[in-house]
Formats: structure tokens, C-alpha cells, sequence
């Protein structure tokens, strides 16, 4: 989130549940008395409680915008921090997931991907495709 909301507003049950939503989107929280005309208002007993602006921007990268950032090496150093730890130390169920989370944000479109993301998981290229395929 680019600013936090009010406290008032931050301790209502609505804005709390959304709140994970609202990261996960990059998304801002308002006052709704800030809200433009392409802001989502949201009530609660019919009285608005919150206004959430979404990005301008997409929020999953366009493919050269992934190259500029590094392509699937910047999406490893993502998904280590996102699963916390080095992707070598992770366990093979959570190996498993980094794979799924790396294929959902296209790491795979590049050209080499499958030996990149091997390397860094420790593992063999024929181990990161089992693992893309019991997914499937």
C-alpha cells in the first residue's frame, strides 16, 4: 500500500480483512471522501467505510519489463523472499510451490528458465518439469 488509511478505518473488521487483498493488489486505501471516480467504494450497513484505488499500472509485469528487472532471476529473489529463505534450503514441498509460483508469474517463457530456476533450487532441470507437470 502506498499510505496507510486512518487509524479509525484501519481498525474496522472490513478494511482488516481486506487488508491482505490490498498488498497483494498494490493497492491504496482511502478515506472515502478521497475517492475519485475510478476508485472502488466499500460500505458496511450502507456507509462507506473505505475507498480502494488500484494500481495504474498492471500489477504482473509485462515480459519486457521482466527483462529490464532481470527476468526469471528477479522472479527467484521474489519467490525466496515471498517463501522465506534461500530457495536451496527450502524443503521439497516447498520447492514445489517456489516451481508453481515461478510458472504463474512466467518465469518459464524465458529462454533457459527450466536450468536457471534448477540451479537455484538445487535440483536437477528433468526434477523442475515432475514438479510443473504433477501441477498440471
Amino acid at each position: 500500500m502506498a499510505e496507510h488509511p486512518p487509524a479509525a478505518m484501519s481498525e474496522h473488521p472490513l478494511t482488516r480483512a481486506i487488508a491482505p487483498l490490498i498488498e497483494r493488489l498494490n493497492a491504496e486505501l482511502l478515506d472515502p471522501a478521497d475517492a475519485r471516480g475510478d476508485d472502488v467504494t466499500l460500505e458496511w450497513n450502507g456507509k462507506p467505510v473505505v475507498a480502494v484505488r488500484l494500481p495504474i499500472k498492471p500489477t504482473k509485469p509485462t515480459k519486457a519489463e521482466k527483462v529490464v528487472d532481470g527476468g526469471v532471476r528477479s522472479l527467484l529473489v521474489e519467490v525466496a523472499e515471498e517463501l522465506g529463505g534461500p530457495l536451496r534450503e527450502l524443503s521439497r514441498g516447498e520447492k514445489q510451490r517456489a516451481v508453481l509460483l515461478l510458472e504463474a508469474r512466467g518465469a518459464f517463457e524465458y529462454r533457459k528458465s527450466a536450468e536457471i530456476v534448477a540451479e537455484a533450487l538445487g535440483v536437477t532441470r528433468f526434477t523442475v518439469y515432475n514438479y510443473l507437470n504433477r501441477a498440471r
